[in-house]
């Protein structure tokens, strides 16, 4: 019997795209019966997790300043777990939940690569495989998986930001996988992107835990290391100067099915949810295990180290 036939990576004309503008958008990556599937593993996850000792920890991205991140115990311990995180919005002024548990979180994570199985089938596989080799990862390592519902109506914005600032290796290599589990569209939040602003826009800062014990937390430091990754040449003048001015955005709406890759990079942001539908998608980033990945980073490997991405199934 032939052995199957190797999944293919992407073709020279998308890796072309993703390098000059990057970021890059697959349709139909996944198909409408995987896609149902892990919506069925999510919304079981929803309806079965347990408020009895939740620490009803709300995610947040701290807005366009970056104060006030979250950061605490709960959350600065799921990287080997999947824990459940809250929309700030979901909470009336006394701090009760305004809505049912399933259409209250903003997201879970961080472990879901590795924990679900339907998740793991979907990250770690042949063809995410092939993808990264088309990108140049050498040792590329799977962390920081979660899905993000979006909220209907309390979908909170995501401001403009850099996922190599918060998954920061030296140099830089951060690239994000991002799946649509369902349509997104203007309304109820979809990306948008600064195309090529992976080439004139450095990481400047890095999101670190700072603090000790029952002190510890999260915040913002400067990035004294490598500020682009080594295979991209900066436009000429940025690597130390200031942004300059603002930037133009792209919209990136999709379908359910689609698969969107993200420079580690490239400034990208979502809006609020104002309409009656969710947004749920998946996502997981990959680095190159050959580049420096230190102590400082919010997010630390579990005990058997970051997933491999070859040779994983």
């Amino acid at each position: 019997m032939a052995a199957p036939e190797e999944p293919q990576g992407l073709t020279p004309e998308e890796v072309a795209f993703f390098n000059e503008n990057g970021y890059l958008l697959i349709p139909d990556e996944l198909s409408q019966e995987t896609v149902k599937g892990l919506l069925e593993e999510t919304h079981k996850m929803l309806d079965e997790f347990s408020l009895d000792d939740h620490p009803m920890t709300k995610f947040s991205t701290g807005g366009e300043d970056g104060e006030n991140h979250v950061g605490d115990k709960y959350f600065l311990e799921s990287g080997d777990k999947v824990r459940f995180f809250f929309e700030e919005d979901a909470f009336s002024p006394t701090g009760t939940l305004t809505k049912p548990k399933q259409k209250a979180i903003n997201k879970i994570g961080h472990y879901l690569h590795y924990l679900s199985p339907s998740y793991r089938h979907t990250s770690l596989s042949p063809r995410n495989a092939a993808i990264a080799r088309s990108l140049s990862f050498c040792d590329p390592r799977v962390l920081q998986s979660m899905v993000i519902c979006k909220q209907p109506e309390i979908g909170g914005a995501v401001p403009p930001h850099q996922d190599s600032t918060f998954l920061y290796t030296d140099p830089p290599s951060a690239t994000g996988f991002w799946y649509a589990l369902e349509d997104a569209t203007i309304e109820n939040g979809c990306l948008s992107f600064a195309k090529g602003s992976h080439r004139r826009e450095p990481i400047r800062k890095r999101f670190v835990r700072t603090g000790t014990g029952e002190g510890e937390g999260t915040g913002f430091v400067d990035n004294e290391g490598a500020r682009f990754p080594a295979s991209v040449t900066p436009e000429e003048g940025v690597e130390g100067g200031e942004r300059q001015g603002e930037e133009e955005y792209t919209i990136g709406e999709v379908k359910a099915g689609t698969l969107v890759l993200i420079h580690g990079n490239i400034l990208h942001k979502s809006e609020r949810n104002v309409s009656g539908k969710s947004r749920f998608i998946y996502t997981f980033h990959v680095i190159e295990g050959e580049e420096e990945y230190d102590g400082r980073n919010w997010l630390q490997p579990p005990k058997e180290g970051f997933s491999r991405l070859f040779g994983e199934v």
